[in-house]
């Protein structure tokens, strides 16, 4: 009996396990190179007159999935869209900002090493850009497969994107960077002289249809991540060898051959070579026949990709996101050439483009396909930024996603399941200036110093930005002021990107002293966490008022965790320094403002954080996980006439009006 009973529950177990991993999907994000909004053709080239550029495939993914239809990147070029896709940091917590191509993206969680965390075999094809300085793996300091991911095939370097033809002389480039091979790496191998006639867009697209496929056949019970980032259609806008073969899937369409100098089955004919009928003998352009054939022939792989997963019977268990880094480019890397977007009017009813943070350079084409997890046939308004996806995969993975990063899990909207948290969208570029607010757009070009007003926008009702809103009412002009406001409190200054508005004063908030009282209110959860998770998403245990922020109400000393959250009460403008020392992981914010960051890696030593605040009311929330040792924290500040101390319980605030569970409301005792 009892042995019957033991494998019984041992059947259980292993069943739950394996409806755990069965559950949390596959997750494929197609990132494409300078595609503008206006370039596919169900956003925008099926209305236009003229001749069209032709994305069949796409036009079908959109319409079985949903349409994002005001999802942003992060800056209007790719180093920094591409940092804050991986990392969930916004461009005002961000490492990597304004033009700073190739720099090491921060060794910190990002959408890789967490989804490796919970489960996932971490894929990356393609493009990088965000390694450091270095001529191999050993040296570039964020390699692919030092920030989370377990395969790599691709471009290292930003530059070498701009040839798609690694293994081949291209004498129509405008420079010699343009005209030379380029190194593509396998992990810690460099492949490229087995790639002759290998067109990116193809090579990419045949590899990621080579590992979906092992890995539905070797590993059918393990979750799969790809980051799939092609390289066109960038300037250098170059055309493949030969036509799309037929068919597409598993049957069909590109296929790897992984022989030295037949790779892929389209490595044969001419390099630069094959122009898309649907392009040709039509009195266009070199270069536009060039530009279009390009998007399509990214059309066609996106739908081999789509197919390849039907074929296998994945896709109701897979979530593919497709988009741009930016708005459309304005180059053409081949001598003699010129391009602009206004040719198919890639920027589409926008104004601007790559560069630029108008709508045109921000706002870019993005679509969420997932037969049974995603909802067909819909289009949201709701505004989203790059930032959020990490966040939504954490929650399609089934784990809580850092408190540390910016995002907010887009499930709810792509579902029509449960309330959207509010995200954030900010944009910060060289001196360019975007905050969202209450569904408004605040946009400065010129920001030249922190007087300098946003213009408002209305970018739904009207959407080439033709109608400036600010000073118009007095609703607007209280509009301004809270823009400047909260650009100041959701962003940290860097020291590499200084910004002519890095030096105000935080702004506290309007909050009557008379709807306030002393304490902090803590919350208390148990769980086991690779990071300090974002806590305001679960459900505590316990919830208590205290005088200060102390470990007194740790329900366990091991997998525990506490959120203490309120006000402080800055008495006078100026530096103030915050200092930790915990055993255990940290996140503490002010504002929405990333003070401290004792989390990944954190070795328990004191850490400390310099904010300019303004005199009045600042909210906090301070979070902390136990570790193996011992519970300890501590935390202290300094500024103009304090010396370096605890923080005394007299400038801990909460509202008068706060419930606690298990409490009535305001009648809460001060523990």
């Amino acid at each position: 009996m009892r042995i019957r009973i033991i494998s019984s529950i041992l059947f259980i177990v292993g069943v739950t396990s394996l409806i755990a991993q069965i559950d949390k999907p596959n997750i494929i994000f197609i990132l494409t190179d300078d595609l503008g909004y206006g370039d596919v053709g169900i956003l925008f080239q099926n209305q236009r007159e003229g001749i069209q550029i032709k994305t069949p495939e796409l036009d079908q993914m959109a319409t079985a999935g949903t349409i994002m239809n005001r999802h942003y990147c992060p800056a209007p070029i790719c180093a920094p869209s591409r940092a804050s896709l991986m990392t969930g940091m916004h461009q005002g917590h961000s490492n990597v900002r304004n033009m700073q191509f190739d720099k090491a993206i921060e060794d910190n969680w990002n959408f890789a090493n967490t989804l490796q965390k919970a489960g996932y075999h971490t894929i990356h094809l393609g493009k990088y850009g965000l390694q450091g300085w270095g001529n191999s793996p050993g040296k570039w300091a964020a390699y692919p497969t030092k920030r989370g991911f377990d395969y790599f095939y691709g471009y290292v370097r930003h530059v070498d994107g701009h040839q798609h033809y690694p293994a081949n002389i291209w004498e129509l480039g405008d420079n010699k960077s343009h005209q030379q091979k380029k190194e593509v790496w396998e992990n810690n191998n460099e492949v490229s002289a087995g790639l002759d006639k290998c067109y990116t867009t193809d090579l990419w697209t045949a590899k990621a249809k080579q590992m979906i496929m092992d890995e539905t056949k070797n590993h059918p019970k393990r979750p799969f991540f790809m980051y799939l980032a092609f390289d066109t259609p960038h300037a250098a806008l170059q055309l493949p060898t030969v036509a799309y073969p037929d068919g597409k899937g598993v049957r069909g369409g590109l296929k790897w051959l992984g022989q030295a100098g037949k790779m892929i089955n389209t490595a044969e004919g001419t390099i630069d070579h094959y122009r898309d009928p649907n392009y040709t003998g039509k009195g266009m352009t070199d270069v536009a026949e060039r530009f279009a054939t390009s998007i399509t022939r990214i059309d066609h792989c996106v739908g081999d990709i789509l197919q390849t997963l039907k074929d296998l019977n994945i896709d109701k268990n897979t979530i593919v996101v497709f988009s741009s880094d930016n708005g459309p480019h304005r180059e053409a890397y081949l001598k003699g050439k010129r391009w602009s977007p206004s040719v198919f009017q890639s920027s589409g009813r926008f104004k601007g483009s790559k560069g630029s943070s108008q709508e045109g350079g921000l706002r870019v084409p993005t679509f969420a396909w997932g037969p049974s997890r995603i909802q067909a046939g819909k289009k949201t308004n709701t505004p989203s930024q790059f930032h959020d996806w990490m966040a939504t995969f954490c929650d399609y993975a089934g784990v809580d996603a850092p408190a540390r990063i910016d995002g907010v899990s887009l499930v709810p909207t792509l579902s029509q399941v449960g309330k959207q948290r509010k995200g954030v969208v900010y944009v910060e570029f060289n001196n360019q200036q975007v905050i969202y607010l209450d569904g408004y757009k605040g946009l400065r070009m010129k920001t030249t110093n922190h007087a300098v007003d946003f213009n408002i926008f209305n970018t739904i009702d009207d959407e080439p930005e033709s109608k400036k809103l600010d000073g118009t009412t007095d609703d607007f002009i209280r509009l301004q002021k809270r823009m400047k406001d909260e650009v100041l409190r959701i962003r940290m200054p860097n020291k590499h990107a200084k910004k002519s508005y890095d030096d105000e004063f935080v702004p506290g908030l309007d909050i009557s002293e008379d709807d306030l009282k002393h304490g902090v209110v803590v919350k208390s959860y148990l769980g086991e966490w690779n990071w300090v998770p974002e806590f305001t998403q679960m459900t505590a245990k316990a919830e208590s008022l205290k005088k200060n922020i102390n470990l007194e109400p740790l329900p366990a000393k091991k997998n525990a965790g506490l959120l203490f959250s309120g006000y402080i009460q800055i008495p006078e403008p100026g530096d103030w320094t915050f200092h930790c020392k915990a055993t255990g992981s940290v996140i503490f914010k002010i504002h929405n403002k990333l003070a401290i960051d004792g989390d990944y890696k954190y070795s328990e030593t004191e850490i400390s954080a310099t904010v300019k605040l303004d005199k009045g009311i600042h909210p906090y929330r301070f979070y902390y996980k136990t570790s193996a040792s011992k519970p300890a924290l501590s935390l202290q500040w300094e500024g103009p006439n304090v010396a370096k101390s605890l923080i005394p319980a007299d400038v801990y605030l909460q509202r008068k009006a706060i419930s606690l569970q298990g409490r009535t409301r305001g009648k809460e005792k001060l523990d």
